[in-house]
């Protein structure tokens, strides 16, 4: 799939992906300014073709997801060679996440306090906004009643059965699985466990193969959700949060240029040019479908093809960090906290706001890898610090570009910790050489 994959039949893929997003786009502002998003060829184009074609493709990626998160999960623990080996890498992992994680939230807490975007948005204008995601709102933070907590949610990463959680898409209770699975197979040292090892090894490949197969419509599925947003919203939305996105963006746009080039230069050692430009593949990716779950295929491939990374390494940290390094998330929640604070007119004391960037960086570790994932986590901080969790009605409209956005930053965290934690380690052995028979 390599060089196939990177040649194709003319352009890379990443370009036809950018192209496909450009034409979504103009196609879809063209639709909204000239007919208006209440048009009815508008409405039927959007119901019943672009968006079932988009949702089938990340249907088809989602499909795929709990096996190969699974199998390179247990591989890239097994392949660890000893249990001091992952644990080093496991440490090094988790506190590079911490660390970096609370830089963005801080830079983020930063921003939003510096320029109060809150202060600024119309009141009768985010009354509108109110009323128009009302329901949304309301389901969204209804759901949090029901999301584990405290202790009952570090008890629930421990599934007590693991098809059931599959089943339920719960991503840290079957990470769990994987990485007991795959600390079993270091310790098991027969040829039973060799050939179970192999098994999940093919499962992994079959896993790559189908998902390359499903990758090969992602420059239809991009034209699709472009033109879905545009047609539909246009940038009326944005305009009238503008003030908020822009921090959101900025604060994004910072942590991802500025913060992780001195990781990668100075703890790393690694170029943050040769980093970018070989890692555009997997950014268009995650911008496109604004799932870091849904991006994991590419990313793995980006960090052997272009990046050259060890496999054992990447494969862990890229699993783990799929839903665990979400920094881009991490941050957008804390500047929605504090937004929608000076909103209302909730004053939050240093101490609250401490409280905020402490459950945000926990928040950007437990949660889910999808679009809008967030969200939930956002209602939960508001309702903890006496911010109305129904204020998330008003970014809404903004949130799938939000989305977009932070999902870019979490992919390109995911590659960034995967290449500072390889700094140091061995490469990966060759292949041995067929036995002649």
């Amino acid at each position: 799939m390599t060089d196939e994959h990177k040649a194709g039949k003319g352009l890379p893929l990443h370009w036809k992906m950018a192209i496909g997003f450009a034409a979504g786009l103009l196609l879809g502002l063209t639709a909204h300014y000239v007919s208006g998003a209440d048009a009815t060829w508008v409405q039927w184009l959007t119901t019943w073709v672009t968006q079932p074609a988009a949702t089938l493709f990340l249907r088809l990626i989602f499909m795929l997801v709990i096996p190969l998160l699974f199998s390179a999960l247990v591989v890239g623990v097994a392949e660890m060679g000893d249990v001091r080996s992952l644990g080093r890498i496991g440490w090094r992992t988790l506190g590079y996440t911490v660390v970096v994680s609370a830089i963005a939230v801080a830079l983020g807490l930063f921003l939003v306090n510096l320029f109060r975007p809150g202060d600024g948005v119309d009141p009768a204008q985010a009354q509108q906004l109110l009323q128009q995601g009302s329901a949304r709102a309301h389901a969204i933070v209804s759901s949090t009643t029901v999301q584990p907590k405290g202790l009952d949610m570090l008890m629930s990463i421990v599934p007590d059965n693991v098809i059931k959680a599959a089943a339920e898409n719960t991503i840290l209770a079957v990470m769990f699985f994987a990485l007991m699975l795959g600390i079993g197979l270091v310790l098991t040292r027969s040829e039973n466990a060799s050939i179970l090892k192999r098994g999940i090894e093919g499962l992994f490949e079959v896993s790559m193969t189908l998902i390359g197969i499903v990758i090969r419509l992602a420059p239809y599925a991009v034209f699709c959700m472009m033109f879905n947003l545009a047609a539909l919203f246009g940038w009326d939305l944005m305009a009238k949060l503008g003030a908020y996105v822009g921090v959101v963006v900025l604060a994004l746009a910072i942590h991802q240029f500025v913060i992780y080039s001195l990781v990668l230069k100075f703890v790393g050692g690694y170029s943050p040019v040769r980093f970018f430009k070989g890692i555009q593949e997997a950014m268009v990716m995650a911008f496109s479908t604004a799932s870091s779950n849904a991006t994991l295929p590419t990313s793995l491939r980006v960090a052997d093809e272009e990046l050259g990374l060890p496999r054992r390494v990447s494969r862990f940290v890229l699993t783990v960090g799929a839903t665990a390094n979400q920094n881009g998330t991490a941050l957008f929640e804390g500047v929605t906290v504090l937004f929608l604070a000076q909103f209302f007119g909730v004053d939050l004391s240093l101490t609250q706001q401490a409280t905020v960037m402490f459950v945000c960086i926990l928040g950007g570790i437990g949660t889910a890898g999808v679009p809008a994932g967030s969200l939930p986590v956002v209602a939960l901080i508001c309702t903890m610090v006496g911010v109305p969790a129904e204020g998330i009605g008003l970014i809404l409209g903004v949130d799938r570009f939000l989305d977009m956005c932070r999902t870019t930053l979490n992919v390109t965290g995911d590659l960034m910790l995967a290449t500072v934690v390889s700094a140091g380690e061995p490469a990966d052995a060759p292949a041995a050489e067929p036995v002649a028979g």
